[in-house]
């Protein structure tokens, strides 16, 4: 019994416990007999035999151990050997059923073609660019999951084309309802419904996976806020619409049939989870205990053994009509047993009803239906969460009786405000799609609140990440700005370094070297109160944190930190955030740490003396910026102090940072540069450029001559790139991070990494360059990448939301890489929107400066501001880029040069008419 541990729950009378006791001990076994505390002197003890009285534990803590235990032996069924004999003469589970042939009748089903945008084979925009449709027809699959996310601020779920995906509560990483997958080719969904004819024992779904039929198409709409799959077979006509609600944490997937066939149908649909509650099912479900919710039928699912979720209580239900049920996979599966094959739906056997501890968990929920020809039928799923048991039935009950369908109205509602806030009407009908409703939603409902997607499930804040998201929010939804800047400033320590990443809701994070991630709160800061006008928001007061600091060898540090009993304005976060920034090296530039924005840099100034020229550039914005406010508050001292660091950073920047014909990166520990003309790899990178002009704190010629660099060398126009710096990291003995590890044009190796090309395009506008602005937007829109069949195959993810990156290199020049969780949507968003439209909100005010191309004629707006309405004409009679000559606001002429328009909430449709020349 060496190193094992044996657990026994006493039932009988404390005499005979006594007199087992006094025959163990002597023949060697260590044994404890208390029912709370195993071993009294608190050390831990290898191997032994515990006695807990069955009398002095609670059913939960049996469960409990059952769920972990890896035998469950009970004393009334015999001696130990007769009970290995009986478990050795048991049926093994079922073998899988023999696999069920292809169906090769074709049926016309109710999937009736829809006139789409931008068709490229599988799918195109449909609904004003409202809904992505993809018809798979025979043999075909999308070239990589195209997913859609679906989220509130607590509780969403991915799904792809096919029908994979994963839910989760509370954190998308941490408290997976059901698992999470990245596999590209196998794409394994972890819930199915099955619909099978019990007269014919054929079996099938609404979706493509895992049961695939070539004989009738499937066609999906990925919306915002849901997702519809279609298909017609077996004369049963399938429609599922999955969707969750503005608040609770439930997922609704709604499966309507209809028999197309003449004859009366009996039908049976079950419902398959496979419950994870944690983060790796492998790791979870050994401790994940099931029951039956005697109140109301629904399978509850709890995984004890979570640290910070193991009170939570999940839930499947068939709104009630479940008849039969298994929590057992094996049962479900069989031996070796597949989804598409499962051996429960094999013949026309109810499922067990077994539900507990110790199983391999899922949830399988079955019910009938009886369809005489032409009728029709609804089947509810419900799958969620809630903090407690009696939560979980009160979510249950109410959404059995709640109208789906105002469900449902009230999320598109919610997302029709939200995207409607403001619409454009340009020449380029991809532009107008992205801007009107894929990027922004991307933004809220992908980056700020699931935090998840295919290529990773995060369920993190980034300091710098969701900051910068935000920013994008502040017209439509400055409410979510404002709550994410005072959440992010609570992620600061007292020294003003901030937390890298933390896992919400309990906060543990890492503590890291990384320069720039604290100035983006400041910045971001910044750029909310100029849109909002809400200078209250500095006064905010929010808590710091405490932990201990990086040791001088230590690089970055993860731990669960304290907070700090201090706590200090918005203002003084952000202040406290420069003031630790303002420390240079040899050459006068900010100290790049482990890392700037390009994380991947993480060994250029390790050492501490390596040093960043962009960080130079965001900083030496940031301080301008901030010093406004702290000469308005009355911190002369600091806004002075500020100002002075400012203008030192750009003469360094001028003077150590230019390279000649474009901006270096910045320097290695050694003093080595980087990004330099010398250079054997990363000549030339374009954050440095954009930046210098972003900034306003380039040399004019400097800036210009810089980006002409970067039109030279990164704009490849044959490939439709936007590169980052070029050529990638590969054989240089310099050691510039784990960068480098990346194959060269991969990711930030060398490739296009939309992020950083968004600031390329928005340095040319302002410029005044709207060609090549609207040239980078065209290059980075993801609709132009597979408008057509053969981009389409090139590109292979999806086509309607922005994508991280995008390869450079053969054999997979132009290929997609990371989608849906990446920055860059709202970056993009902006792009447009701001820099070349020129729609600004400041306040109570709307400044209105374009920088179109020359060949546009023209545009519109639509702006809601509370309860007006404002609709903006745009002319360009001249052919220019730039420049307002005119400015009418309801027919009357404004003064010349006005750019900015007083805002009122007067309930009224103004009209703005706007001419260039």
């Amino acid at each position: 019994m060496h190193g094992c541990c044996s657990k026994c729950i006493a039932a009988p009378p404390p005499r005979y416990v006594k007199n087992a006791l006094s025959f163990l001990r002597p023949n060697g076994w260590w044994i404890t007999f208390n029912p709370t505390r195993p071993n009294s002197d608190g050390q831990g003890t290898r191997g032994g035999v515990f006695i807990l009285r069955a009398d002095l534990i609670s059913v939960e803590v049996r469960g409990l151990l059952q769920s972990v235990a890896r035998a469950v032996l009970l004393s009334r069924r015999g001696p130990l050997s007769e009970q290995v004999k009986r478990l050795e003469m048991l049926a093994p589970a079922a073998a899988p059923p023999p696999r069920r042939l292809p169906m090769n009748s074709r049926f016309q089903g109710a999937t009736a073609r829809r006139e789409i945008e931008f068709f490229n084979g599988l799918g195109g925009f449909a609904k004003d660019g409202r809904e992505y449709v993809t018809t798979l027809g025979e043999g075909q699959w999308t070239p990589a999951p195209w997913i859609n996310v679906i989220a509130n601020f607590s509780f969403g779920f991915q799904v792809s084309v096919e029908g994979a995906g994963y839910t989760w509560s509370g954190n998308s990483r941490e408290n997976q309802i059901t698992q999470w997958s990245n596999d590209p080719v196998g794409d394994r969904p972890g819930e199915v419904i099955y619909v099978r004819d019990e007269d014919s024992d054929e079996l099938w779904g609404p979706t493509a996976l895992p049961i695939r039929e070539d004989n009738a198409p499937y066609v999906v709409r990925h919306g915002q806020g849901y997702s519809v799959f279609e298909h017609s077979s077996h004369g049963i006509s399938l429609e599922l619409e999955q969707y969750v609600p503005l608040e609770d944490s439930i997922k609704i997937s709604r499966l309507k049939i209809r028999n197309l066939s003449a004859r009366a149908r009996r039908l049976s649909v079950t419902a398959y989870v496979e419950w994870v509650l944690g983060t790796l099912r492998g790791t979870s479900a050994p401790s994940v205990v099931t029951e039956l919710g005697t109140e109301t039928r629904a399978m509850l699912a709890r995984n004890p053994f979570s640290t910070d979720y193991g009170s939570r209580v999940a839930f499947a239900d068939l709104n009630g009509r479940q008849l039969s049920w298994t929590a057992d996979r094996t049962e479900f599966l069989g031996r070796n047993g597949t989804l598409d094959n499962p051996a429960a739906l094999a013949g026309a056997m109810p499922l067990s009803n077994r539900v507990g501890a110790a199983l391999d968990p899922c949830c399988a929920l079955q019910t009938s239906l009886y369809l005489r020809p032409n009728a029709e039928a609804e089947i509810v799923l419900f799958l969620g969460e809630a903090a407690t048991r009696a939560d979980a039935l009160s979510l249950i009950t109410k959404y059995r009786s709640i109208d789906l369908d105002a469900v449902l109205a009230a999320v598109t509602r919610l997302w029709d405000d939200v995207l409607g806030t403001v619409q454009v009407k340009t020449p380029d009908r991809s532009m107008d799609i992205m801007l009107n409703r894929w990027l922004l939603y991307q933004t809220l409902a992908c980056r700020v609140w699931a935090r998840s997607a295919f290529y990773q499930a995060s369920g993190a804040f980034g300091f710098r990440d969701q900051l910068q998201d935000v920013m994008a929010l502040t017209a439509a939804q400055p409410a979510i700005a404002r709550e994410h800047l005072i959440r992010a400033a609570a992620r600061q320590f007292t020294a003003g370094d901030v937390q890298h990443w933390w896992l919400p809701p309990m906060g543990q994070g890492v503590r890291t070297r990384v320069s720039d991630d604290r100035i983006w709160l400041p910045f971001a800061a910044a750029h909310y109160v100029e849109v909002t006008g809400d200078l209250e928001i500095l006064d905010e007061t929010a808590a710091f944190l405490d932990g201990p600091a990086l040791h001088d060898d230590q690089q970055e540090s993860y731990f669960h930190p304290t907070v700090s009993e201090q706590r200090a304005t918005l203002f003084e976060h952000c202040a406290r955030a420069l003031d630790l920034s303002l420390s240079v090296g040899v050459h006068g530039l900010p100290l790049m740490g482990s890392g700037d924005w390009n994380d991947g840099m993480n060994r250029v100034g390790e050492k501490g003396k390596g040093e960043s020229v962009w960080l130079g550039w965001f900083l030496y914005t940031t301080l301008l910026t901030f010093a406004e406010f702290a000469e308005r508050r009355g911190e002369g001292v600091r806004a002075s102090a500020w100002r002075n660091h400012a203008a030192d950073l750009r003469e360094s920047l001028e003077r150590t940072g230019w390279d000649g014909n474009w901006c270096r990166r910045g320097y290695f520990d050694d003093g080595t540069p980087l990004g330099s003309a010398g250079s054997i790899e990363c000549r030339i990178d374009s954050i440095a450029q954009s930046w210098g002009v972003i900034s306003g704190g380039a040399d004019p010629a400097h800036g210009a001559g810089a980006m002409a660099a970067v039109d030279e060398y990164l704009v490849r126009n044959e490939d439709d790139l936007v590169l980052l710096f070029t050529p990638p990291f590969d054989k240089t003995p310099l050691d510039p991070g784990y960068i480098k590890g990346y194959p060269p044009g991969i990711r930030e190796n060398g490739g296009q990494y939309t992020h950083g090309a968004i600031w390329s395009l928005i340095a040319f506008a302002m410029l005044g360059d709207g060609d090549k602005a609207s040239e980078l937007f065209s290059i980075l829109n993801p609709i132009n990448h597979a408008n057509t069949r053969a981009g389409m195959q090139r590109y292979i993810v999806e086509p309607y939301v922005a994508c991280a990156d995008v390869y450079s290199t053969p054999p997979h020049v132009g290929r997609g890489g990371w989608t849906w969780y990446t920055g860059s949507a709202g970056w993009m968003y902006r792009a447009g929107l701001e820099w070349i439209l020129g729609f600004r909100l400041r306040d109570k005010a709307l400044v209105i400066e374009p920088c179109i191309p020359k060949a546009w004629k023209g545009f519109e707006m639509s702006f809601k501001y509370h309860s007006a309405r404002y609709d903006i004409a745009v002319e360009n009679p001249r052919g220019v880029n730039r420049g307002v000559t005119r400015m009418e606001l309801d027919g009357d002429t404004l003064t010349a040069g006005t750019v900015r328009i007083g805002l009122n909430d007067d309930g009224v449709i103004h009209r703005i008419r706007i001419v260039l020349g």
